[in-house]
């Protein structure tokens, strides 16, 4: 108490300052209409200022949130989109219901990415525990991303497009010509499409996607641009020059894509083989 009486008496005059000039600015901008309205604009316009950066510290820190959002709707796009294209399919080719592939999405992030090796390889965030086994295919919003090559419970290891042991068959767009994606190194946004035929039709800009005829990747998958073409090394196919749609250097949402007929057709496809190394 004492400590206070003796704070009064050393800036009374100060305390008397600050007490009149409230006064004399409530009385102000109480009674004059013009200083009123300075004030209450002033006032407004601080008030405004503070809830932008509320609400801009907000939406900094929902940024995650918002884009796993973004991935699980662009998980059940890309589901819509492959019911479509079996629907379309099933209606040009009258495929029994019985014989149709279901594919189904594993949503992953990337861990870690290499670029610059001539066998690069992609770390993803998701396992056996999330139902990714070996030889899954991956793509991302873009194309194709690649083929699960190891697998732990909880993380596993994508052989990249850009890897020297990649083989993806793929088909130029509504052309039906066959051939298959390599990569040959140093260019991270190029690949190589290998054993064209003579006898194709295509043209510099036409599309490049998967073919549909492995159990990886389903039909119509975009890989790429066609940006150059060239005669092959003994002049009986064209190598074709396509520009990547996956951008690799800025890659981090990915989807391992389950084929619920994978376990059956890999099965199959294994026992023919050894079969004929028995022959």
């Amino acid at each position: 108490m004492r400590n206070l009486i003796e704070f009064i008496q050393r800036f009374n005059h100060w305390i008397l300052f600050l007490f009149l000039e409230i006064i004399s600015l409530t009385l102000l901008f109480s009674y004059n209409g013009y200083q009123g309205s300075v004030w209450f604009s002033s006032a407004n316009s601080m008030a405004g200022t503070m809830l932008e950066w509320d609400s801009n510290f907000d939406n900094f820190f929902s940024q995650a949130a918002i884009n796993d959002k973004l991935t699980q709707t662009n998980l059940d796009l890309q589901a819509e989109n492959d019911r479509l294209r079996e629907a379309l399919a099933k209606t040009r080719q009258k495929v029994d219901t019985k014989d149709k592939i279901t594919y189904q999405y594993i949503p992953a992030k990337v861990v870690s990415n290499t670029l610059n090796e001539v066998n690069n390889l992609i770390t993803i965030n998701k396992g056996s525990a999330d139902g990714v086994r070996k030889d899954m295919g991956v793509v991302d919003g873009n194309g194709v991303v690649g083929i699960v090559y190891l697998v732990a419970k909880h993380y596993s290891v994508v052989i990249s497009v850009l890897n020297s042991h990649s083989n993806i068959s793929c088909v130029i767009r509504d052309r039906g010509y066959f051939g298959y994606l390599l990569w040959e190194g140093n260019e991270p946004d190029v690949a190589y499409v290998n054993d064209i035929p003579r006898h194709a039709h295509f043209k510099i800009g036409d599309y490049v996607t998967t073919s549909g005829y492995s159990s990886v990747f389903p039909r119509g998958i975009s890989v790429g641009k066609i940006i150059a073409s060239y005669n092959s090394a003994d002049g009986l196919s064209y190598k074709l020059k396509v520009s990547l749609a996956t951008d690799f250097s800025h890659l981090r949402d990915v989807r391992v894509i389950n084929n619920s007929s994978f376990k059956e057709r890999i099965k199959i496809e294994q026992a023919a083989k050894d079969s004929l190394t028995m022959l």
